[in-house]
């Protein structure tokens, strides 16, 4: 078993308050786990409200197969107009870790 991960760090376009980050967050954060089947949530920058950084991840019984979910999640953010994608990081561990 594997647990593939990931941290996205955004930067916001358009945001001016917290209240507008949510706006741009949320649905980000609904489609991701509705259109890949993962874990998502918002995990750093709660206070900054032209940031935001989104963890993900996925339990797997193949390696391979959790690089290739995170390499399409990866893609589908660094395309989304709303957002920009300034850093992603990733780890994965097996049972053995």
């Amino acid at each position: 078993m594997f647990v593939a991960a990931m941290s996205l760090d955004f930067l916001l376009g358009d945001v001016a308050s917290l209240k507008q980050k949510r706006s741009v967050v949320r649905p980000l954060v609904a489609e991701l786990a509705r259109r890949y089947t993962v874990s998502v949530a918002e995990v750093g920058h709660q206070d900054l409200y032209r940031r935001a950084e989104i963890g993900v991840a996925l339990a797997t019984a193949d390696s391979g197969h959790g690089q290739s979910v995170l390499d399409e999640v990866e893609r589908w953010c660094a395309a989304r107009p709303e957002v920009e994608l300034l850093a992603a990081r990733r780890w994965l561990r097996s049972d053995d870790d």
